[in-house]
This record gives structure tokens, C-alpha cells and sequence, in this order.
């Protein structure tokens, strides 16, 4: 999951640095993601995972880190097998 997210990070994210280089608790917004490419990396995670992100994950909080988006991806799939 980490792999897939840097990897779409890296493609959609338009950081100045690589996302290999990113430690897994830093601020993404602090490193220059823009809403737009939060919105850009939702959507790649959606197609990734085969999930849908509901209304209470679609805030500023579940794109902040690498390990945010982990939990919020992890929370979906867990409530998809719960389903």
C-alpha cells in the first residue's frame, strides 16, 4: 500500500521532492500538496484500491501524511470486508 501510494504521489502530487524521500509522518501540505492534487490523488487511490472514499474521509486531516492516507485507505478496506 505504501509503494502504491508514493508511486501516485509521485505522479499526481507535483512536490518538489520525490516521494521516495518523504518520511511517512511528514506534512504533505507543508511540502506544497495543493487541494487540487489531494483531489488528483483521492481519485488515483479510488482506481488503485477499488474503493470510494466516503464524506467523513474527505478532509484536509486523511491527506496530511502518507501514513494518514494508509488509515484512511485501511479504514475503507476494513469496512468494505465488514460490509
Amino acid at each position: 500500500m505504501n509503494d502504491t501510494i508514493r508511486t501516485l504521489l509521485a505522479k499526481v502530487g507535483g512536490l518538489p521532492v520525490a516521494a521516495a524521500d518523504i518520511a511517512s509522518d511528514a506534512d504533505l501540505y507543508a511540502l506544497g500538496l495543493t487541494s487540487f492534487a489531494s483531489v488528483q490523488l483521492m481519485l488515483g487511490l479510488e482506481d488503485a484500491f477499488d474503493i470510494e472514499f466516503p464524506d467523513h474521509l474527505l478532509n484536509r486531516k486523511s491527506f496530511a501524511s502518507i501514513e494518514a492516507i494508509e488509515r484512511a485507505v485501511s479504514e475503507i478496506l476494513g469496512d468494505r470486508k465488514v460490509a
